[in-house]
């Protein structure tokens, strides 16, 4: 199963052009996405497995515009 799933894997990157990618960019991605969506630490750290906040904050990279648009409504 493992092989199989790393067969779709690699043929969905190749058809995306995005050659440099890998599965914890799109951990990354989730992540960061969680957070911005109002998710607490726990919440998403529960979700991704993270044993520490201090690990779980080392993914999130929230998208600034998001963050820049969220200060401006206060």
């Amino acid at each position: 199963m493992k092989r199989y799933i790393g067969r779709v894997k690699n043929r969905l990157i190749k058809r995306s052009g995005l050659n440099n990618l890998h599965f914890h960019d799109l951990r990354h991605e989730a992540i960061s996405r969680f957070i911005e969506r109002g998710l607490t630490i726990p919440e998403a750290a529960s979700i991704s497995g993270h044993r520490t906040q201090s690990m779980l904050l080392r993914y999130a990279h929230p998208d600034l515009s998001y963050i820049k648009k969220k200060v401006m409504s206060f």
